[in-house]
This record gives C-alpha cells, sequence and structure tokens, in this order.
C-alpha cells in the first residue's frame, strides 16, 4: 500500500513537472533579451529579438546593420557580439548575424570593432572566415556599458 502511494505521488510530482516545464522557459523578450556587445572598443548593451521570416528583411532592406558573433545568438556566446553601428551612426533596428570562424592556425580571441573584424578576414592568409546567415534580429541599444562593469 505505501509502495503504491509513492509510485501515485512520484507519477503526480513527474507530470506537474511536465506540464509547468514549458511555462518556466526563459523569454528572450524584454530584460531576458539583453545581452553586452562591442562598437568600436567601447561596450554596450544591446536587446535581441530573432524576427521570423528574415528572407523578406534581407531581400528589400539594404540597410540592415550586421551584428558580428562567434556563435548563433540564440546561444550562449564564446566572445562578447561585435555591432556595426548605434544610434545617430547609421542605425537600422534590424541586424543580420555574421558568424565569425577562426581558421586553422589561429588563436580565436575577442574582438572589439567591426574594422578589427575586416582586417582580420582580409588578406591572403586571413585570420578568419565570416559567414552571413539567413538569421535578422531586432535589436535596439539600450545603455553604453553593462551592469556591473563601468
Amino acid at each position: 500500500m505505501k509502495k503504491q502511494i509513492f509510485t501515485v505521488m512520484f507519477v503526480s510530482a513527474v507530470l506537474l513537472l511536465a506540464l509547468a516545464a514549458p511555462s518556466m522557459a526563459v523569454s528572450m523578450k524584454g530584460a531576458a533579451g539583453q545581452m553586452p556587445a562591442y562598437y568600436d572598443g567601447e561596450l554596450f548593451t544591446v536587446n535581441m529579438k530573432e524576427m521570423p521570416a528574415s528572407d523578406p528583411l534581407i531581400l528589400h532592406n539594404p540597410n540592415i546593420n550586421e551584428i558580428y558573433a562567434s556563435n548563433d545568438l540564440d546561444e550562449e556566446q564564446d566572445f562578447i557580439p561585435v555591432i556595426d553601428a548605434i544610434q545617430g551612426e547609421g542605425f537600422n533596428p534590424l541586424w543580420r548575424q555574421i558568424l565569425i570562424v577562426f581558421n586553422e592556425g589561429f588563436t580565436p580571441h575577442q574582438f572589439v570593432s567591426e574594422e578589427e573584424i575586416e582586417a582580420a578576414a582580409a588578406g591572403a592568409n586571413p585570420e578568419i572566415t565570416l559567414f552571413e546567415t539567413d538569421e535578422v534580429y531586432r535589436c535596439s541599444v539600450v545603455r553604453k556599458g553593462i551592469r556591473g562593469l563601468r
């Protein structure tokens, strides 16, 4: 009898957790979608949200900004992403994700500006290769710096 009660309680607890899990997932909307990003050597906080159906945005918007990342922006980053504009300097709220891949023989490291990235991708023996993705994000620069750091 005790074993049956324990089994029923255990199964009930597992079912409760399974039903509650989707509501406990982290949303990338609002503050949860904030991450640090470098622009011209300075650290900013940006708010990111992936846009659905990005192909038409890429096709019809020649002014999409670029955000350079070591990993897909939906994943944890090895390095802080780099953006190519802020408000007042050619800013567009749409950003195309460009992935940075270090070529063989080069040690991965943090870039802090678009100029550094372009220089590393240039020449006969480039340090990195850049891969344009089909992912577009709505990005807003929330503040200069990030919380807890100056």
